[in-house]
């Protein structure tokens, strides 16, 4: 994997070959992300190094090195254990759920069928905010990324929507193409939701919620929010102002 995120030539412009090779790669981390998961236990591991992986990918516009991968995969082996169990457990409790109500085997009929679909799409996009957040963190840290994104579902719930919206589309294409292509998606689904969790506002909760954008004022862009620090233009033009000023005799 050595293809670049952001175009290379000078005009800003990517051709063919730089597309063709973006989908081989992440077709490629698809089928890895597949193999690594198929003994069930490890399966939050290898998503949580998939992730961390497209999250260098679109920072750096550079995939990081196989044994750095696999280090964060052997990492987060044990760490993602119960977060494997868990996901799995709630998947077929709301599985279970959704086929005894489109059968009628228990009692609320198509009303108490769109509210569990509704739930369960809402805990897919959560699962997935979840997935992007920890990968930006390495690829461990699924507690930190739970919390950082049930804040960012409650800030940003337009992007919460997004998220829920590339997991329905990817399960349904998912039951659509052929079993063999459903590794390939795996890993496009993950550059999905960086792709769209990329557009969203910072988290509050990942610096304590100390840093904010301020406004722009007069063509200098200051950071504001950060307690016992000057302004960033203040410190610049505090200077030049000074030497600027004509020295009285």
């Amino acid at each position: 994997m050595a293809s670049r995120a952001e175009p290379v030539d000078t005009v800003g412009r990517r051709d063919w070959r730089d597309v063709a090779r973006d989908a081989a790669d992440l077709a490629l981390l698809g089928i890895l992300l597949t193999l690594a998961a198929a003994p069930v236990l490890t399966a939050a591991a290898a998503v949580g190094a998939a992730s961390a992986a497209v999250h260098d990918w679109t920072r750096t516009g550079s995939w990081p090195s196989a044994r750095a991968t696999a280090r964060r995969f052997g990492r987060a082996v044990l760490p993602g254990v119960p977060v494997s169990l868990l996901a799995l457990a709630v998947a077929g409790l709301l599985a279970a759920d959704l086929a005894a109500l489109a059968a009628g085997r228990v009692p609320g009929g198509p009303p108490a069928l769109a509210v569990t679909a509704l739930v369960a799409a809402g805990l897919a996009g959560y699962a997935g905010l979840v997935v992007v957040e920890v990968g930006g963190d390495g690829g461990g840290r699924w507690r930190v990324a739970a919390r950082s994104a049930a804040r960012a579902c409650l800030d940003a719930p337009t992007r919460w929507a997004a998220l829920t919206g590339v997991t329905a589309l990817a399960g349904l294409l998912a039951v659509l193409v052929s079993p063999v292509a459903v590794p390939i998606l795996a890993g496009y689904t993950v550059a999905a939701l960086h792709a769209v969790a990329s557009r969203r506002p910072a988290l509050a909760g990942i610096d304590g919620g100390r840093s904010a954008l301020a406004g722009v004022d007069g063509g200098r862009s200051t950071l504001a929010g950060t307690a016992g620090r000057r302004p960033i233009s203040a410190g610049v033009a505090g200077p030049r102002a000074v030497s600027a000023q004509p020295e009285l005799p």
